[in-house]
């Protein structure tokens, strides 16, 4: 996706428009920015204990703190996308005979 552009996607056989993907775009982005961060946290917390240091056990505490404080963000950040998803489709299932949906999701008929 360049520019800011919109696109759009498809899932089960509903066309869901650009903005709605691009807010689970940024989520999973922002998901996976966290984990990495995690990673990193875990290392570092890894090579303190291992390391016996006074010091280095103590920093641990704030360590493990952030990395718990990440989860929770991690959990609220899937939450956010499952009640998105979840109503996305919902107002795909509220389709009228025509096809047509509310809140900018289109019906995609075969040909």
């Amino acid at each position: 996706m360049e520019g800011g552009g919109t696109f759009s996607g498809m899932v089960n056989g509903t066309q869901i428009d650009g903005k709605i993907l691009q807010t689970f775009q940024k989520n999973f982005v922002q998901v996976q920015n966290i984990l990495d961060q995690n990673r990193l946290l875990i290392n570092e917390i890894n090579q303190n204990h291992e390391s016996r240091i006074p010091d280095n056990l103590s920093r641990n505490v704030g360590l493990i703190r952030e990395l718990n404080n990440n989860i929770r963000r991690v959990v609220d950040l899937y939450a956010d996308l499952s009640t998105s998803f979840t109503k996305s489709m919902d107002v795909s299932s509220e389709a009228d005979s025509s096809g047509a949906l509310k809140s900018g999701l289109k019906r995609i008929r075969p040909a």
